[in-house]
């Protein structure tokens, strides 16, 4: 299993951002997928979820109205639209196959994650 994620960066507070992850060696189309942030010196903690489907989404209260979660089970990625970013969104983001959209059960071990940085 290999989970890639890009699309970080550096941007202003009130910037935006599309974060990709790609996703092979399981069957992408079959699970549930979440992303995840883990900021320095804090515990990873779950931002969003979306069904195999697409037919549900999950958001964590803090990004609710500037996060949007996608797929697209023909390439197998999971995509988050960030807008709006402020600094205390600066954190090393991750993906990962869950057992359910809104848990953050994960299934496979973690990607190399893609850093963004909200700062002016």
């Amino acid at each position: 299993v290999q989970l890639v994620e890009s699309g970080g960066g550096l941007v202003q507070p009130g910037g935006s951002l599309k974060l990709s992850c790609e996703a092979s060696g399981f069957m992408f189309s079959s699970y549930d997928m979440g992303w995840f942030r883990q900021a320095p010196g804090k515990e990873r903690e779950s931002v969003a979820g979306i069904t195999h489907s697409s037919g549900a989404t999950y958001y964590a209260d803090f990004v609710k109205g500037r996060f949007t979660i996608s797929r697209d089970n023909g390439l197998d990625r999971v995509y988050l639209q960030l807008n709006n970013l402020r600094p205390e969104d600066t954190a090393l983001y991750y993906c990962n196959a869950v057992a359910d959209y809104s848990r953050s059960n994960y299934y496979y071990p973690w990607g190399q994650g893609t850093q963004v940085t909200v700062a002016s």
